[in-house]
């Protein structure tokens, strides 16, 4: 056979040449060389990623809100430090409505706006500027604690690095958005407002840690379901993650109807005014600017996602209840088609009433509720571990 030494602290050591048959080498070999199990992240890990995802969430309302009010530009100024204290004697709040009143916003839109009104204006943005700091808190200061401990997988590292960076940036993105609506515009007269490309982009990068966030949390609490891989099951997860992007994109395309008011033309349904196409969907030139630029045709667009939508996932129910599952993951299937349908009554709603600020906040936030099932029916479907 073979001889070996052992030692203490030497391990395992091949003195010789091994006679006997290639069994015995593989396992004195698998013996040295087998890695140990790596320790399961703890739960805690998992309840922490979800309470950031639900602080995530709690911004994007918020932040909705802001938008609706037409608050987000009444701070002029951004500090990361400074601006956490808020004006307290007359004079302080005189100064900063002189600073308000210099710019576009004021001159064209709210140039009788007193000074209790623009308090009002302030206190909104103020909250979601102060919400967006806890936010960032929120990641950092447990991360710090997390990868201290050595609670953390190497890839979850990585992932945590990456949430943690992207929570700062979304906070330098959202200032980048603010300033679009400072600057002056002598040859426009429209209301001053943010970019809606610098909008969306600020929306898109927050649902993004919102789902990454959501999808980590959930992957590391919730235990995988022993499913057979069999062929109609790989075709359910890919329809469940591409309905999933589709409701990503059903979201991220109302900024842009915020963006540029879109919806406050056209409310009715299900025709725009009295047509299925209305006249002035390619009013600008080039054409590729309607898309992101018409209000009419950003309108329409955000009609057909969302259709789209509800279609897809009430194929996605009706494709699943051909397919064995667990009751768990058949509960995130019909709770996906209940909050579109609900989602959908709220859409139309809002578009009837003229955007009421309750209602189009209710339904941004059910666009999170749509995503957030949609990654939780996207967790029951995993793969088991090879």
């Amino acid at each position: 056979m073979l001889r070996v030494l052992r030692g203490a602290g030497a391990g395992v050591r091949l003195l010789g040449p091994v006679r006997g048959g290639g069994g015995a080498r593989a396992r004195l070999l698998g013996l040295q060389q087998q890695p140990p199990p790596p320790a399961p992240v703890p739960a805690a890990v998992g309840r922490w990623l979800l309470a950031c995802s639900g602080a995530v969430a709690g911004a994007v309302v918020l932040g909705g809100v802001t938008r609706l009010t037409e608050s987000g530009l009444s701070m002029v100024d951004w500090h990361l430090v400074k601006e956490m204290k808020p004006p307290r004697t007359q004079q302080e709040w005189e100064a900063e409505f002189r600073k308000y009143q210099q710019f576009p916003e004021f001159k064209i839109l709210n140039h009788d706006m007193t000074l209790t009104e623009f308090k009002f204006i302030w206190y909104m943005e103020y909250s979601h500027r102060m919400w967006g700091r806890i936010v960032g808190l929120a990641y950092i200061l447990p991360a710090a604690y997390f990868w201290r401990k050595g609670w953390l997988s190497r890839p979850l590292k990585g992932c945590v690095l990456a949430l943690c960076g992207l929570v700062c940036f979304q906070g330098l993105l959202g200032w980048y958005m603010v300033k679009s609506g400072l600057e002056e515009k002598p040859d426009s007269y429209d209301i001053p407002r943010v970019s809606q490309y610098r909008l969306a982009a600020h929306l898109g990068s927050a649902l993004v840690l919102y789902s990454a966030s959501l999808w980590t949390g959930l992957s590391l609490l919730l235990p995988r379901h022993q499913l057979p891989e069999t062929r109609q099951l790989v075709r359910l997860r890919h329809f469940a993650h591409g309905t999933t992007a589709l409701v990503f994109l059903t979201a991220l395309s109302g900024a842009f109807v915020a963006g540029l008011d879109a919806g406050l033309v056209y409310n009715s349904f299900p025709k725009m005014g009295e047509r299925w196409i209305p006249d002035d969907l390619l009013a600008f030139s080039p054409t590729l600017r309607n898309i992101f630029e018409n209000p009419t045709t950003v309108q329409f667009d955000h009609r057909i996602l969302g259709t789209a939508t509800v279609t897809a996932i009430a194929a996605l129910y009706l494709f699943s209840r051909k397919i064995p599952l667990p009751r768990r993951t058949r509960t995130a299937v019909a709770s996906l088609l209940a909050v579109a349908c609900m989602q959908v009554g709220l859409g139309i709603s809002t578009l009837l009433l003229y955007v009421p600020t309750p209602l189009a906040a209710t339904h941004q936030s059910g666009s999170l509720a749509l995503l957030s099932v949609a990654l939780w029916l996207m967790a029951e479907l995993r793969r088991l571990p090879k």
